[in-house]
């Protein structure tokens, strides 16, 4: 029969690995998954010397503002808290009461829209870009409260200033949207204009 030290060991462990597979997980979600309490789950974070999710999120997001090169990085929209330029990236939005409808309280489509196309130009490893085609699918209303966690992916690449990528946000586990979007690499200057 297990310990209650050993499987504290285990535990500890799992949560080690989970948060290394995502580490936007929130407390009460990782309670959740853990079957414990919230506080057992910030005890065991605390003994493997794992910060809080803000933490975490602000060391990531630090990181990646820097390698960004198409966008600027108040420009985007929600928080990058990731990126591989050229590859992937991800970026965490809030939603708040002065995103939705009044007469609905669903969030606007546009921030959800905003948030992956500003993903999308932020990932691309070019120093302008711009969207040209998208597919966009909603597959649910958003509303205030929801914690939006977008992910993009360059999924094709054509000839050197094309680039396809799919962007796939979800509300935990649930997705909310997806858009697969055509974005221009842009080189040049011509009298202050950028041409491709």
């Amino acid at each position: 029969m297990q310990t209650r030290a050993e499987h504290r060991r285990q535990r500890q462990r799992r949560l080690r690995q989970v948060l290394e597979e995502n580490p936007f997980l929130t407390d009460e979600e990782l309670a959740a998954r853990f079957d414990v309490s919230v506080q057992t789950i910030r005890l065991d974070r605390l003994a493997l010397g794992i910060p809080e999710l803000r933490e975490r999120t602000r060391e990531m997001a630090e990181r990646s503002y820097s390698l960004v090169k198409s966008i600027g990085a108040r420009e985007i929209v929600g928080e990058l808290v990731d990126l591989e330029l050229g590859r992937w990236g991800i970026s965490i939005l809030e939603t708040t009461p002065d995103m939705v409808f009044e007469k609905t309280r669903i969030v606007r489509s546009h921030f959800l829209f905003a948030q992956a196309d500003s993903l999308a130009l932020a990932i691309i490893d070019a120093d302008v870009a711009v969207t040209g085609i998208v597919n966009v699918k909603y597959k649910r209303p958003v509303t205030a409260g929801e914690r939006l966690v977008a992910r993009a992916e360059v999924i094709r690449v054509k000839g050197d200033d094309k680039f396809v990528v799919q962007v796939v946000t979800r509300s935990g586990q649930e997705q909310v949207f997806r858009a697969k979007f055509m974005i221009f690499a842009l080189s040049g200057e011509k009298d202050g204009v950028v041409a491709p």
